[in-house]
């Protein structure tokens, strides 16, 4: 998709809410992708230095980090604004929803490798998930949750440190 149609799926992702802090680091997010588009590096450059100042505006303004580097899959929503911090190492796949103060990083500064998300993804407030490990689909993490390793599909990740319990079929 397109930088345009990106930015209609991202609204629709947000209810139209224009407002909605999560959508703003969307649409800086969305056009610091856009302009890896371009193939002169001398006609980048200016949309370059455009985005970074729009990425340091936007975290002042909303407290989320989410640099364009990282991958994210349809319907990604950030719900709460504040304090969230995603490391550019990490990935995203369809569907994921990431409330306040949630940190998505390194584990140690010597291993540059972040956690890799898999689809339908709910992380709660407060979590903080770690290192080069993977989430499956259908994961909720609870709020408060440290997530050091790896979460298989259709699972909850509780407590500090996370226990990883099998979520029931309906």
């Amino acid at each position: 998709m397109n930088l345009f149609q990106n930015l209609r799926a991202d609204l629709a992702t947000y209810e139209g809410k224009w407002g909605s802090q999560g959508f703003w680091v969307m649409i800086v997010y969305r056009f610091g992708r856009w302009r890896y588009t371009i193939k002169s590096s001398l006609v980048r450059k200016p949309f370059s230095l455009l985005y970074k100042l729009l990425y340091k505006i936007v975290q002042i303004l909303t407290g989320i980090e989410l640099p364009c580097e990282v991958p994210v899959g349809r319907n990604f929503r950030i719900d709460h604004f504040g304090d969230i911090i995603i490391s550019g190492y990490a990935s995203f796949g369809d569907n994921c929803i990431i409330r306040n103060g949630v940190t998505v990083g390194l584990k140690n500064i010597c291993e540059k490798a972040a956690p890799c998300f898999g689809n339908n993804i709910s992380i709660g407030a407060g979590a903080k998930i770690l290192g080069n490990i993977s989430i499956g689909n259908n994961v909720d993490i609870g709020a408060n949750a440290v997530v050091l390793k790896p979460v298989p599909d259709n699972s909850i990740a509780v407590g500090i440190p996370a226990k990883i319990i099998t979520k029931r079929s309906a």
